[in-house]
């Protein structure tokens, strides 16, 4: 009987730092599982990032080419005396 108590207790206490090992691997896990998916969300979120600069960089470009051609414009009428009516 001494011998399956103690072979008992050995099992007991084999079973208790699987349980921790476990749960020390399920906690890691969870950790490499949240550091990988904040990397995915800063990649997404560069991309959207960039692709938003770019398109307020060509709405920029068109706005400078029309503010260029409405001075261009301005500057003619001016110069034909069409600005000045009295």
């Amino acid at each position: 009987m001494a011998n399956t108590d103690r072979w008992k207790k050995a099992a007991l206490a084999a079973a208790k730092k699987a349980k921790q090992a476990a749960i020390a691997a399920g906690r890691e896990a969870q950790r490499l599982y949240e550091a990988a998916r904040a990397r995915v969300d800063t990649a997404a979120r560069r991309r959207r990032v960039k692709r938003a600069l770019q398109k307020t960089g060509r709405v920029l470009k068109a706005a400078g080419k029309a503010a260029v051609v409405a001075g261009v414009a301005a500057g003619l009428a001016a110069a034909r005396g069409e600005g000045k009516k009295r």
